[in-house]
């Protein structure tokens, strides 16, 4: 459920397979692929562990004809093993060859992505953008028109420089490129209604990689346009600075009730879990009440009273565990995902914290008893002792599941 603080933009519903995107609908966690999409075993791992992870829709790189032929392949794959996450095509420069040329790739696609800035220019750009849309029309398709900050039409960007120094009073240059932004995008789409693709098979994007000018663009399209909109700070960056810029921007325009499908764009680091992206889009939409994906952990931070890293330990190992454990609970049980445990350091904040989460346990400080009561729906249950004190609060947690939750 919605947080009541939060009023959502009124948008077209689009749908792509089973999954739909706007029309108040949740807000759909994407993720992309960062394998060769011709390596058909390597995707389909990929895109099987994104899936697993909670991505809702996996976008994959098509360009080359020895991608567009994978594709099909990738999609039988995945489906034999029971993975029927719909797949997106990220298509540049060449996409109108690949989609024309390779229609069992066309067919096998749910969701077709477009650059208007990288299709192509003047009269042959047009072309090659309506050869585009007239396979998603005939395959019934959905389009995301996607602008991006590095790779708009340069041709629009001097006509709008030119136009806006000509004025008494010009603008700033990054006001002007954000609304060259903005007009490459809705023009676009404009286009491709006029070819036939209905309003509600199109979503819009106008992604930058800086947080302030991300939250300009969005909150000016979203004035000027019922489009479903997909959000995401392009070039994010790696570890920290990726999550907490992604977060930053994301969540103020969320709050605001703007997007309806989310990417948070990292850069693993080497040897790094792609599925990492996944995991911060769904926290930035748990943590602010829009959606609900896995059981949240409430820690103590640590102070001079929590010498001791047991709590430390122990809210690592059941927040993993519970992550891990939530695939097998969904098929299982409904609602468990909204479950919340906290794992307290000491007496200060950890009776009252540990009673306000459905679970929670509060260990001992420095110098306190060593015992660690644990509270289950406000009313303490047990006092936990000794070297296993990890294992049977899991065990405690499963219990609760079974309890709890309804059986599907």
């Amino acid at each position: 459920m919605v947080h009541p603080l939060i009023l959502r933009h009124a948008t077209q519903a689009v749908r792509v397979d089973d999954i739909i995107i706007g029309g108040g609908a949740p807000i759909v966690v994407q993720s992309m692929t960062n394998t060769d999409t011709a390596d058909i075993t390597g995707t389909t791992k990929q895109v099987h562990e994104l899936a697993i992870a909670g991505s809702e829709l996996v976008r994959i790189t098509v360009n080359t004809s020895e991608a567009a032929e994978a594709v099909p392949h990738i999609r039988r794959r995945l489906d034999a093993l029971g993975c029927n996450v719909p797949l997106i095509g990220d298509f540049h420069y060449n996409g109108h060859r690949l989609l024309t040329e390779y229609p069992e790739c066309a067919k096998a696609l749910a969701k077709y992505r477009i650059n208007p800035g990288n299709v192509g220019k003047n009269r042959k750009g047009e072309d090659q953008f309506a050869m585009m849309i007239a396979v998603a029309k005939q395959y019934d398709k959905p389009v995301r028109i996607g602008v991006n900050w590095g790779s708009l039409d340069q041709d629009l960007v001097v006509r709008m420089m030119d136009e806006n120094a000509k004025l008494p009073e010009p603008k700033d240059v990054s006001e002007v490129t954000r609304e060259a932004l903005i007009v490459s995008a809705l023009d676009s789409a404009k286009r491709a209604e006029e070819l036939g693709l209905p309003r509600d098979r199109i979503v819009l994007s106008c992604k930058v990689s800086e947080v302030q000018d991300l939250i300009a663009v969005y909150q000016e399209l979203a004035k000027r346009c019922d489009y479903a909109l997909h959000l995401g700070l392009t070039e994010a960056g790696m570890g920290s600075k990726g999550i907490v810029a992604s977060t930053a921007a994301l969540s103020v325009l969320l709050q605001q009730g703007i997007g309806d499908t989310i990417r948070v764009s990292l850069t693993p680091a080497p040897g790094g879990a792609r599925t990492e992206e996944v995991v911060v889009a769904q926290e930035i939409l748990q943590t602010m009440g829009l959606r609900s994906f896995t059981p949240m952990v409430t820690a103590c931070p640590g102070c001079g009273r929590t010498t001791s890293t047991v709590f430390q330990e122990l809210a690592q190992h059941i927040q993993n565990y519970l992550r891990a454990q939530m695939p097998v609970w969904r098929e299982q049980y409904s609602g468990a995902e909204e479950m919340t445990v906290a794992v307290m350091g000491c007496i200060v904040n950890g009776p009252g914290e540990s009673k306000m989460a459905n679970i929670g346990i509060s260990l001992p400080g420095t110098g306190e008893s060593p015992s660690a009561p644990v509270y289950v729906d406000g009313e303490k249950t047990v006092t936990l002792r000794g070297d296993n004190i990890a294992e049977e609060f899991t065990r405690i947690v499963n219990e609760y599941v079974a309890r709890k939750y309804v059986k599907k």
